[in-house]
């Protein structure tokens, strides 16, 4: 909820969350889709209000992590949210109000045990934050740094041309990245965080593991990937899950009898050559860089902005590494761990 609470005051966009396990899978602002989007995302016809484009953008940036889910919103949840929400396989939402045709859609799910929780839009977390391990108790201040675009004033690459866009997505990255467990790196685009590199004990893991996340996304965009010939009868879900299949050679024969016919295969080259149109994506880190190589893996993934908060010995390395790149680099001067 914080991420959503945090993301609306920055941004002053409607925002959402689907998290699992502590951790977001998928965060988004509201963002008008393009047409590409709301085909990807199989929407048809459907109603999209700021709140609704906040959790599409949220779910859709890593569907099969997103898979029961649970969902938060920055504003009270209306009827077209809830008709989303109801389509998909979710176990329950946080917000500081439901309209309530949304709550009579909701009561309706999961046979009445979809969890509907109301928060204080306003509400503030303790200054202290406490934790038990195996009978040690931790405590800790809070990070209640507010996050603001006078962050990401500090341009220190050759190339400083920063659109409003980036810097949205910028912001994004870097604000999903606060509540995110440690180590951890974000990519972000169109409002969406759409690939989100956790946990790990190696920060180059977290960009590999988040640019995996986000060849899967830009993947779906693939002629070959939205022109797969599933049957009509064919659930929604069982396609979500069969696409990202696809995308990595790896269908099933429960994939394969959703199909019309055998799909002809995406070759490593043609998926290359899509992932090499792909730019404009931001990229944030939740503690500096150490190393050049985080930079020499966002490239690969269509990164053109990013973000650190600086201090290591090799800041300049990692200078030299976006310039190479011709990317924007900012540093922000705050390091945002979460344990």
């Amino acid at each position: 909820m914080a991420t959503c609470q945090k993301l609306k005051e920055a941004t002053h966009l409607s925002a959402a969350a689907s998290f699992k396990h502590v951790s977001p899978a998928g965060v988004g602002v509201a963002v008008e889709l393009t047409e590409a989007e709301k085909e990807v995302y199989e929407l048809k016809d459907k109603e999209l209000t700021p709140q609704a484009l906040a959790y599409l953008r949220a779910r859709n940036a890593d569907p099969m992590c997103s898979y029961g889910d649970f969902a938060a919103l920055s504003d009270v949840v209306d009827e077209a949210t809830a008709q989303i929400l109801k389509t998909e396989v979710s176990d329950g939402i946080i917000a500081p109000g439901f309209h309530p045709k949304a709550l009579e859609i909701l009561k309706q799910k999961k046979n009445g045990t979809y969890i509907c929780i109301e928060i204080e839009a306003n509400y503030e977390a303790p200054e202290m934050e406490f934790r038990e391990v195996f009978g040690i108790p931790f405590g800790q201040k809070r990070n209640s740094t507010k996050i603001t675009k006078e962050h990401f004033k500090n341009i220190v690459s050759a190339n400083k041309t920063l659109s409003e866009e980036a810097l949205r997505d910028l912001i994004v990255a870097t604000i999903t990245l606060k509540y995110t467990q440690s180590n951890s790196v974000a990519y972000a685009l169109n409002g969406q965080a759409i690939g989100i590199g956790a946990g790990q004990q190696s920060r180059v893991d977290c960009a590999i593991l988040a640019g995996g996340k986000v060849k899967n996304w830009h993947l779906r965009f693939h002629p070959k990937v939205r022109a797969l010939p599933f049957k009509k009868d064919s659930k929604r879900v069982d396609r979500v899950n069969a696409r990202v299949h696809y995308i990595n050679n790896s269908l099933t024969q429960s994939d394969l009898a959703l199909f019309e016919k055998t799909p002809e295969e995406l070759t490593e080259q043609e998926k290359n050559t899509w992932m090499s149109e792909l730019k404009g994506v931001s990229c944030s880190s939740d503690a500096f860089f150490p190393f050049r190589d985080s930079i020499d893996v966002a490239a690969k993934y269509g990164v053109s902005f990013v973000v650190h908060p600086g201090g290591s010995i090799q800041d300049e390395s990692v200078t030299s590494a976006c310039n190479e790149y011709g990317m924007v680099l900012l540093l922000s001067g705050i390091r945002l761990f979460h344990h």
